[in-house]
């Protein structure tokens, strides 16, 4: 009797200040509801979007992402005015993107981590006899590197502005990039003739939470020297975001396709005294925004010094021996580190390896490896380089770079180069390298 009448209180309880608990959930839903409306934060970026589509709507553990399957809701792909192409204007990007995760769940988990490298090069074939080849090596390497990190990567070989060719056809292919994947919090962009390195180096994302757009560069040679080359802009990644959208087009506006063409190039030259040209260039004008326009832009643009986002590949190739041989004493010290094991779990490996770099540093003096060596200046499809190199320097150096990179995949399928300069000859990996004899 005594449990029947404890049920029966407790329903009582319950249905006496059901309204009142009801009502309180009400109002709460509509303070939710009305928060979104007066907050719209239109130029958030979406790595926040991401986090909550990610975290909040799918289970990420065990969520694999989904590319059988687009579901029949209407999203920006739909609307017939949508145009790729640099010039035109994109409004409401950040929503675009944010629709679109919505609709396709699989892929929010991850989704602010998650980068598409792109490169590309002229569409004809290169003058120097070589130069295919070289560019299908550099193209190799950023694909063996994709592979490894479970990156996406694009590749383009057309113009898609007739006017925008050289260094500016970078531009209108990372826009058509960014409407094209927007499960893609980041486009990274690498230039054809730049070498990655370091294949267990992974960009430090956390690092750049708070910007939309990474270059290699020194700030004091943009604010203090106004130095035409105080940033490269060969190799930058940028958010898929409304900021850069806005941005890019900017950026374009100093670019060949503009009337006002000419005229940028004579400013450019004026405020960057050591610029040897009068031709208006991506990279001066990516200066000038941030010199002139600071205010405007900077906060969002995080100018990196600290390692080798970029290595200019003069001050580097010499290494190269010496980085080898620290990297296999580390080695013959773990064995860890000599197990052999599937690419898939690379990652693994290099983490495993941090604890023998931290005192290593980055950059200049560093026996760290270099994370990206670029061949500015070498002209690998042309054979046009610096007159301050010699022919033999550049090709040299990117053989050494680019068999460097290579070792560093082979040895996870057995093999590994007979030598730094030699392209095509390879030798078994003994079980256990490098191990010590006697070990």
């Amino acid at each position: 009797m005594a449990k029947l009448l404890l049920r029966s209180n407790s329903s009582s309880f319950l249905a006496g200040r059901f309204p009142l608990i009801g009502g309180a959930i009400l109002a709460l839903l509509l303070l939710w509801a009305l928060w979104f409306l007066v907050n719209p934060n239109p130029t958030s970026t979406v790595s926040t979007v991401s986090e909550n589509l990610g975290e909040s709507h799918c289970n990420c553990g065990t969520q694999t992402i989904n590319m059988t399957h687009d579901p029949p809701d209407l999203t920006y792909f739909d609307d017939p005015v949508l145009s790729y192409m640099l010039e035109n204007p994109m409004e409401n990007w950040d929503n675009k993107r944010r629709e679109w995760l919505k609709h396709h769940s699989s892929f929010a988990g991850g989704a602010r981590d998650r980068i598409l490298l792109v490169s590309g090069q002229q569409p004809e074939p290169c003058k120097n006899p070589t130069g295919d080849h070289l560019l299908l090596r550099f193209f190799k390497n950023k694909v063996d590197y994709s592979r490894t990190h479970g990156y996406d990567i694009f590749y383009n070989n057309v113009l898609l502005h007739p006017k925008m060719s050289s260094f500016w056809a970078k531009l209108p292919v990372v826009r058509a990039a960014m409407i094209a994947h927007p499960e893609a919090e980041w486009i990274w962009w690498v230039d054809s003739d730049a070498v990655i390195t370091d294949m267990e180096f992974k960009l430090p994302l956390e690092k750049y939470r708070g910007h939309n757009l990474v270059v290699h560069g020194w700030t004091q040679l943009i604010y203090e020297k106004q130095s035409w080359v105080s940033v490269n802009a060969g190799v930058f990644l940028i958010r898929n975001c409304q900021w850069s959208i806005d941005f890019m087009r900017v950026w374009a506006s100093t670019g060949p396709q503009t009337p006002n063409y000419a005229h940028w190039g004579h400013t450019l030259k004026s405020i960057f005294k050591d610029k040897i040209f009068d031709e208006s260039d991506d990279q001066s004008a990516l200066i000038y925004f941030l010199y002139k326009e600071k205010e405007k832009w900077a906060d969002k643009i995080y100018v990196e010094s600290d390692y080798y986002f970029q290595g200019y590949w003069v001050g580097i190739v010499d290494t190269l021996t010496n980085s080898s041989e620290t990297y296999l004493e580390i080695e013959r010290g773990d064995r860890r580190l000599r197990r052999r094991h599937a690419e898939k779990v690379s990652e693994h490996y290099g983490a495993l390896r941090e604890q023998y770099l931290r005192d290593a540093g980055y950059g200049g003096g560093s026996w760290r490896r270099p994370f990206i060596t670029h061949f500015t200046g070498c002209q690998p499809c042309s054979g046009n380089h610096n007159p301050m190199y010699t022919a033999e320097a550049c090709w040299k150096g990117m053989e050494r770079a680019l068999n460097f990179a290579d070792d560093q995949v082979l040895r996870k399928y057995g093999y590994m180069h007979v030598n730094a300069e030699d392209l095509s000859s390879v030798n078994p990996m003994p079980f256990d390298f490098p191990a010590r004899e006697n070990v």
